[in-house]
């Protein structure tokens, strides 16, 4: 290991897991907000999350995060959007590095993520199933043309607004009150229930369906990388709570 041995407490567990790895060629990585905190990006449900920062409006997160809200306030939308979900300064951390080695390396066969921050793909990851949509996606919702991230931040107006139709541009992001896309689940359903390991990280799963989709594993390994408690711990093979980057960073020289 490394020199980040000593701050952690799950030495023997992570040594386990290093084992497991290289005994497997179709791993699997399902995560959530938690694996990006350590690239700077607040989660949503911690104490120090989204939905628990001071905000002046008399709008809940949930609430101004759904679909029907965007239809009608959409100025109040991308307010929130713009100053508490983007963060295009973030940076992939150890644990996106090691999930994008171990694809190269031919053992890791998919992530399936709830995040939509893209920064698995900026790592070099290939096989990326994102299940709440991404930022670096955006559509005019009248003529469907494409915007990127840069556009949309770069925008005069409160709402961005079509250059070509004059329409409002949406980020391709799963709302509240939005269906995830069906092949999105279909294809992350697949690679689960086919994995010889299944890796968990940085997510509480407790949103749904997408926390659902961990039960249609099969095998034999469940590892459950979380700082905090979560309803599938009994379930898990091994339990890991230290900061999932500074664990993947150890790793990283047994299992490359």
């Amino acid at each position: 290991m490394n020199n980040h041995e000593h701050d952690l407490k799950c030495m023997p567990q992570i040594e386990k897991l290093g084992t497991w790895i290289l005994e497997s060629n179709r791993i699997v990585f399902f995560g959530g907000a938690g694996i990006s905190t350590e690239s700077g990006i607040p989660d949503f449900r911690s104490a120090a999350g989204i939905y628990h920062q001071e905000n002046k409006l008399s709008y809940s997160p949930e609430e101004i995060l759904s679909r029907p809200f965007f239809n009608r306030h959409p100025e109040i939308f991308y307010d929130f959007y713009k100053t508490k979900m983007l963060h295009p300064e973030a940076r992939p951390n150890p644990a996106h590095q090691l999930l994008a080695a171990l694809e190269k390396a031919g053992r890791l066969k998919a992530i399936v993520t709830q995040n939509i921050d893209g920064l698995h793909q900026m790592a070099g990851s290939q096989n990326v199933l994102e299940l709440h949509g991404s930022i670096h996606r955006n559509y005019c919702m009248s003529c469907h043309e494409f915007y990127t991230l840069d556009q949309v931040m770069q925008s005069p107006a409160p709402v961005p607004i079509c250059p070509a139709c004059q329409g409002v541009i949406k980020p391709d992001v799963v709302l509240y009150g939005e269906n995830l896309y069906e092949d999105t689940i279909e294809r992350s359903i697949r690679a689960i229930a086919e994995a010889d390991l299944l890796l968990i990280g940085g997510t509480s799963l407790t949103v749904q369906p997408a926390a659902h989709l961990v039960t249609y594993y099969q095998g034999g390994r469940t590892v459950l990388l979380n700082a905090s408690s979560t309803p599938y711990d009994s379930r898990a093979d091994l339990l890991i709570t230290d900061p999932i980057g500074a664990v993947m960073d150890a790793l990283k020289t047994v299992v490359l």
